[in-house]
């Protein structure tokens, strides 16, 4: 649906491999993407702190979220804002306030089901640990125990001579990781062990955001290497090409006729309804901030807002060969075919006419071909971030994303060519 497209950058991938094996959480995310625009002249700024209205690129991090935002020369008050929104959480295994378990000379960690993971693909599995500790003092470490340390063991199919006719899994009984040999069950083990890897004191350790991980690292799958098979990609893919858009608009000389922000959201997965999700203030606080420090007015900010577009970018579902009847009979986004727009007339996508036009003005800039994502009738429409940013903040949103597989799954996949053709119309959207 547009000119030839984009040379496929493999550089872009490459990189994006290495934002996710480096991101095994989604304050590991935040601090990577962090790092990424400190490189591109960002920087940060305090939410306790008073701002000004200096040009250049800023950014502000709440615990798993980050927004950041570049200021031109010139920029007015009511100058409008261009928005990528996406998320920094995926469904996976967290760590329970007591986690010490065990039975039967098993030693394990009780974990509870975050958001909607396909509990079957975390199955013998090699899972590492990631998260933050939180300190008396108040502060954070992050620690990664990125290598073999757990495994939820499936039962033998000696033991169940009916798991391939249709495996039923217990979230509570059946996901509990095993993490070694013991009878004894000795509470606080595993923080002790984490403060340890983190170079900690466990008598410093008050509190802790845990989460497990696939090890495997990110890999090019196919005849031709034309997929990438990753943890993540959900959504961290489009955190990545927000990340990489903003910085390139940043960087490129030619100020922007608006003002580019990047805003990645913590608790997607379970509805946004936090102080570092979609649901929370933070974006538009930040909004508000950027106007008044610039000496704007409560009218600058209105008429700021009125002009803001927003693209929601979310991964969505690329045509199962499998299981084709699931999918829309006229609508089959396929693997490398550029980025999806995702449409509901239900809202549960915020994508409209002027919206689509929008993106499709990007992608054409960009010279990047993009398709259309509507979910079948007979089956429940997914949603994500951007109906709740059109509604709590009065902004105009599109959803769209990149087309995969095993979506939730402990490891998805999508076109090798993709995140490139994504980051490149973000960048033409920025811009």
């Amino acid at each position: 649906m547009s000119s030839s497209p984009t040379r496929f950058d493999r550089g872009h991938t490459d990189d994006l491999m290495t934002f996710l094996t480096a991101s095994p959480s989604p304050y590991h995310a935040v601090a990577t993407a962090a790092e990424r625009l400190e490189k591109a002249g960002f920087r940060q700024v305090e939410e306790t702190a008073a701002w000004d209205g200096t040009t250049g690129g800023k950014y502000v991090i709440r615990g798993g979220a980050i927004v950041a935002w570049y200021v031109p020369e010139g920029a007015a008050p009511h100058t409008p804002f261009r928005i990528v929104g996406a998320h920094t959480d995926s469904p996976n295994l967290r760590v329970k306030p007591q986690p010490d378990s065990g039975a039967h000379g098993w030693r394990q960690v009780a974990v509870e089901i975050y958001g909607g993971p396909l509990l079957n693909s975390w199955l013998d599995r090699d899972l590492g640990l990631a998260g933050r500790l939180s300190l008396r003092d108040g502060s954070h470490r992050l620690v990664n125990v990125d290598r073999p340390l757990l495994r939820v063991p499936q039962l033998a199919i000696h033991l169940d001579r009916q798991a391939n006719e249709g495996l039923k899994l217990d979230r509570q009984r059946h996901m509990q990781p095993i993490w070694g040999l013991g009878d004894d069950v000795r509470e606080g083990d595993l923080i002790r062990f984490l403060a340890d890897e983190a170079g900690l004191d466990a008598k410093d350790v008050a509190g802790w955001d845990l989460m497990v991980h696939s090890v495997e690292a990110p890999a090019y799958l196919g005849r031709d290497r034309e997929l990438l098979a990753a943890p993540r990609l959900d959504n961290l893919l489009s955190v990545h090409a927000a990340t990489a858009a903003l910085a390139a608009v940043a960087t490129a000389g030619d100020p922007p006729a608006y003002l580019p922000v990047m805003a990645a959201f913590d608790h997607e997965e379970n509805g946004s309804e936090s102080d570092t999700g979609a649901q929370g203030p933070l974006l538009g606080t930040v909004l508000e901030r950027s106007v008044y420090a610039r000496g704007g007015t409560y009218e600058d900010r209105a008429r700021a807002f009125a002009g803001t577009v927003c693209l929601s970018s979310d991964v969505g579902h690329a045509v199962h060969p499998n299981y084709a009847e699931r999918h829309d009979p006229t609508h089959h986004p396929r693997p490398n075919g550029g980025p999806i727009l995702k449409v509901n007339v239900n809202q549960r996508y915020a994508t409209d006419g002027a919206g689509r036009a929008v993106f499709a003005a990007a992608c054409e800039e960009a010279g990047v071909p993009w398709q259309t994502f509507v979910s079948n009738n007979d089956l429940p429409c997914g949603t994500t971030i951007g109906p709740i940013t059109a509604a709590r903040h009065g902004i105009r949103t599109v959803d769209i994303g990149v087309a995969c597989l095993s979506m939730h799954s402990a490891r998805e996949l999508c076109g090798a060519d993709d995140p490139h053709l994504l980051a490149a119309s973000l960048a033409a959207f920025l811009k």
